[in-house]
């Protein structure tokens, strides 16, 4: 999956549980909102780890392209 297919799912996925007149932008924030728990808590893990690394820079990417959308 693509950095840009994970925002669009994430977008989606909050969007189905809200009834607010702003939908897709409260959907957006709470995708953001969980990208950076998701971005603390694998910093968090270790710094070191490679695979960390890659798990930071891709959602680092998903954040970057939530914020685009």
């Amino acid at each position: 999956m693509t950095p840009k297919e994970k925002a669009t799912q994430l977008i989606y996925s909050f969007e189905a549980f809200t009834d607010r007149d702003n939908e897709y932008e409260f959907a957006k924030q709470c995708a953001l909102i969980a990208v950076d728990e998701i971005i603390d808590l694998n910093l968090g893990l270790s710094n070191c780890d490679e695979n960390n690394w890659d798990v930071e820079k891709f959602y680092q990417e998903v954040k970057r392209e939530i914020e685009n959308l």
